[in-house]
């Protein structure tokens, strides 16, 4: 069956089956805020939520959605790239996120040339599913169409791929069109012990 529905609204949906009060989150693309937002009502008085940007101007939105809300208490927002997250994240918390979030490409509303990259993307993706706890989500919105997407995308897609231990789910917005955006998402799964190491 073909979703004709927002992918960001897939993915609330998705968070909102997995992510409870006093839930750890991380939404490593905040962008406007959309997605720290639903975290953060998520998650609770008791829960907290982590925002990375690397641009002013997509914090400075993301905390005004949060004030508008009554909800910035509940959030810590990081000026650094997503692949920062594990150092940036305290220590306690990895191997105890709920969900890590990502809406990859530019931010909306602002420059089209600062766009999110493989080359940072992939590392933290790898973080970010090192820190989710079992049965933790992790989304991706990727965005094929625009200039340096197609490269992303088809990062993310081999990442997946190489991830059998978690669960892929791929929705297109558009069938029709070969450059919509694509939901990943994969829920972390209880990791046979490896007596290798690898």
């Amino acid at each position: 069956m073909a979703e004709t529905r927002r992918l960001t609204d897939i993915v609330h949906e998705r968070l909102g089956s997995v992510v409870q009060p006093g839930d750890v989150a991380v939404d490593a693309t905040a962008g406007n805020g959309h997605d720290t937002l639903a975290l953060a009502r998520l998650v609770g008085e008791s829960g907290r939520v982590f925002a990375f940007d690397t641009q002013a101007e997509a914090l400075a939105n993301t905390r005004n959605r949060l004030e508008r809300a009554g909800l910035l208490n509940r959030v810590e927002l990081i000026r650094q790239g997503h692949e920062q997250l594990k150092e940036r994240l305290p220590g306690s918390i990895c191997g105890r996120l709920a969900a890590a979030v990502f809406n990859l490409g530019y931010l909306p509303g602002g420059d089209k040339q600062q766009i999110t990259r493989a080359a940072t993307t992939v590392p933290a993706l790898t973080q970010a599913v090192d820190c989710l706890k079992p049965g933790g989500i992790i989304t991706v919105v990727a965005y094929p169409g625009h200039e340096g997407g197609a490269e992303e995308f088809s990062a993310v897609e081999k990442w997946f791929g190489k991830h059998p231990s978690r669960l892929r789910a791929v929705q297109i917005l558009d069938p029709g069109r070969k450059d919509a955006p694509v939901l990943f998402s994969g829920r972390r799964q209880l990791m046979q012990p490896s007596s290798t190491g690898h």
